[in-house]
């Protein structure tokens, strides 16, 4: 077989097995591109980038293929101007996308009689978008209708190239903003960060602050509580002293009162020897009247 190197440059005509040992040297795959020549043609390549490569140029060529359409617009004879230009409006966007386009104008009635005025409306349309596009067909009536076909300046495949490029620029100023936008808060968010850092860092100093100056603070108000206690302590006890000292001096100086002597309690009369001893002595005077006397009598009669 005739061998091709990778770069294109010719080996020579070599053995089928010479080919395949160059080919796994290289670390590349032989490809048989020529099968009907004699003798037949391999290539060292790299298959893989080969298909690849094959399928970027075939997505090519179907692109840059001319598609082009035919888009049909149609018009009255009696438009008005406002819908005329609504109606142009939308033949040089045809026009400007790279496709044909037929203007159609529409007889009815009396209006067959006279097509001179549709001519006339196409040969004005024409006129106006000839920017766009030139008169492939002259307006012709078929029927009822006055047909006429405008064909575009610029082919569809350059058409499309440039809506490419358009579209293209658009993206790429779209990226461009967001790219923009996605710097800008990230470099807010950074700002941010970094603001919280430092507060929380002013935060820790304040408070480290306050944490070394407060042992010194807790001594000073121990060392004022001890103080304090202290001082309470001696008031009391000086307190207690002076009161023990003047219960003292009182006990001295007041003399002891002499004790007053025990009355006896008089004792209430019962009701019933009283009465008793009335009944007594009125027994003896019933009996003995003059009972003082009679003994009077009786000594004095011992006397006798």
């Amino acid at each position: 077989m005739r061998l091709i190197g990778p770069k294109g440059e010719q080996v020579g005509v070599i053995a089928t097995s010479v080919a395949q040992n160059l080919a796994r040297e290289a670390n590349l795959d032989l490809v048989e591109v020529a099968p009907n020549a004699k003798p037949p043609v391999a290539k060292l390549i790299d298959y893989g980038k080969f298909k690849y490569n094959e399928k970027i140029k075939a997505r090519e060529a179907r692109r840059n293929q001319s598609t082009a359409e035919i888009k049909e617009i149609r018009f009255r004879l009696k438009i008005d101007d406002h819908d005329f230009e609504v109606k142009k409006g939308h033949v040089i966007r045809f026009l400007s996308g790279g496709d044909k386009v037929k203007v159609t104008i529409m007889l009815r009635g009396r209006e067959q009689s006279r097509p001179i005025g549709g001519v006339e409306l196409l040969r004005r349309l024409a006129a106006e978008v000839e920017d766009y596009g030139t008169i492939e067909s002259q307006p012709k009536q078929e029927g009822r209708n006055i047909i006429m076909t405008l064909a575009p300046k610029g082919k569809k495949v350059h058409t499309q190239s440039e809506q490419r490029r358009r579209g293209a620029e658009s993206r790429a100023e779209r990226q461009a903003r967001q790219a923009a936008r996605l710097a800008a808060k990230q470099d807010a968010q950074a700002k941010a960060a970094a603001e919280a850092k430092a507060a929380v860092e002013q935060v820790e100093a304040v408070a480290a602050q306050a944490a070394a100056s407060r042992p010194a603070e807790a001594a000073e108000t121990k060392a004022e509580e001890t103080h304090a206690e202290s001082h309470e302590v001696a008031e009391k006890a000086a307190e207690n002293g002076s009161e023990k000292e003047t219960g003292k001096a009182s006990d001295a100086t007041q003399a002891p009162k002499p004790a007053k002597p025990h009355a006896p309690r008089p004792s209430a009369p019962r009701s019933g020897s009283h009465t008793g001893s009335q009944h007594r002595s009125s027994g003896h005077g019933s009996g003995r009247p003059g009972s003082r006397s009679g003994g009077r009598s009786r000594g004095g009669r011992s006397e006798h």
